[in-house]
């Protein structure tokens, strides 16, 4: 499947800019079954499911929203739709704090922790316990990656403020936060998503610094640990994560991620044709394409394969 990215919008920032507002004016609010999950420790998350059209035991994929992302995001709206078209349900993971609901705890989210993913993945099963399932996140591993990116002058920086300041905006409002943990005047006055970490999200966290908590949340030496089949789709010249913050070389030694580098497409952008305004999107395609393979496998060529990946991977352990 051939991208051809939209000719008079070729640079990666204006791909990341207009993909998000001609998604806006393409896809409509999406009206989810809203669910509102009570965690362990008393917090709450939203999670927006979509099943109309499919049959009740269709397979599922669950999907995680980016750094500040939530189920009605133009790229979310973009997978969801693409899922819906093939009969395939889908269920939008809201971070705590994001898709409307109020914090119930002190306590945000953050990149290098699965305790709350967890939680929803369990309870997901729970209610689907004969269903296949599947999951795709977008953008926030992309970002801690590419950090350093973010806060290149200009055009990076500014993007990257902006995301900085969507996050103190959520912290902003609620006083749960002024119990002495953190220094919130700090926390508020951070520029960068670098800074905004350094000051609270590795700190609520505990990790020792800033670095610390990149060095957790990264990918490259995680990547042979994967044990199902992953697709991952960036582009080279994507500006939070650029070709060299891709896990090219980690990808090559594992059985069980292939990683698709478009030289084209910016941050969830993808934009093609003469003018994008299709629901039919690269991205959408990609991600229907897969997961239908993945999921509905009739014939059950995906099983097999993964099964024969599984294999592999054990034989080179053992003669390593």
């Amino acid at each position: 499947m051939k991208f051809w990215p939209t000719f008079w919008c070729v640079e990666s920032r204006a791909q990341t800019v207009f993909a998000s507002i001609l998604r806006s004016q393409i896809i409509p609010r999406i009206n989810y079954r809203r669910e509102v999950l009570a965690l362990k420790d008393g917090g709450e998350v939203a999670l927006d499911w979509l099943e109309e059209g499919c049959e009740p035991d269709a397979p599922l994929i669950l999907i995680l929203p980016g750094l500040t992302g939530e189920s009605q995001a133009e790229y979310i709206k973009c997978l969801v739709t693409a899922a819906n078209m093939i009969g395939i349900r889908t269920v939008v993971f809201n971070n705590r704090g994001l898709g409307g609901l109020t914090l119930k705890t002190p306590r945000l989210y953050c990149a290098a922790n699965c305790e709350d993913l967890s939680e929803v993945v369990n309870h997901v099963k729970k209610l689907n316990p004969m269903v296949k399932l599947g999951a795709t996140g977008i953008s926030m591993g992309g970002l801690i990656l590419g950090t350093a990116s973010i806060e290149k002058p200009y055009l990076n920086s500014m993007l990257g403020r902006h995301l900085a300041g969507s996050l103190c905006a959520t912290v902003s409002k609620y006083d749960i936060f002024q119990d002495g943990k953190v220094d919130m005047t700090k926390v508020l006055q951070s520029k960068t998503i670098k800074e905004f970490d350094a000051n609270f999200t590795s700190k609520q966290f505990g990790f020792k610094d800033v670095d610390s908590y990149y060095q957790a949340a990264t990918l490259h030496n995680k990547l042979d640990m994967i044990k199902v089949p992953l697709l991952c789709l960036s582009a080279a010249d994507d500006p939070f994560q650029p070709l060299d913050a891709i896990p090219i070389k980690a990808a090559e030694k594992s059985s069980h991620v292939a990683i698709v580098v478009t030289a084209r497409g910016g941050h969830i952008g993808f934009l093609e044709g003469w003018w994008p305004s299709s629901k039919d999107q690269y991205m959408g395609r990609l991600f229907s394409q897969f997961f239908a393979a993945a999921l509905f496998d009739t014939n059950k060529d995906f099983e097999r394969t993964s099964q024969t990946m599984m294999i592999g991977m054990e034989c080179t352990s053992k003669s390593d």
